[in-house]
């Protein structure tokens, strides 16, 4: 109970499956993450936005558009949502930079 494949392949990162021996061998054996190619920051420095820009140039995340209805003599206004001519807003610089989701570290304050 409470075995994974990881462990029995020897991905798990805290197994010494090396047997090396030394604090050198054990830090690379229990390291999170091994960087593969290029380093990537571990910041987060734009983001997709998730607003929309409608045929008048404005910015929002929905826009309804009120229709009159009529039932039974009587005139109501409704809102009715509005999918198309929206174009999507893009690419959004952050400010301040945000760290990434899968970035390995724990934040705290002392």
């Amino acid at each position: 109970m409470g075995a994974s494949g990881s462990k029995a392949r020897g991905l798990w990162p805290f197994t010494s499956a090396a047997g090396g021996s030394g604090p050198e061998a054990a830090v690379a054996e229990q390291a999170l993450v091994r960087p593969r190619g290029r380093v990537v920051p571990p910041f987060v420095f734009t983001r997709r936005g998730s607003m929309f820009y409608d045929e008048d140039g404005d910015l929002a995340h929905e826009f309804y558009e009120e229709t009159i209805v009529t039932k039974n003599g009587q005139k109501r206004a409704k809102l009715r949502r509005v999918h198309k001519n929206l174009i999507p807003q893009g690419t959004v610089k952050l400010d301040p930079p945000r760290i990434h989701v899968d970035f390995p570290v724990i934040l705290y304050e002392v």
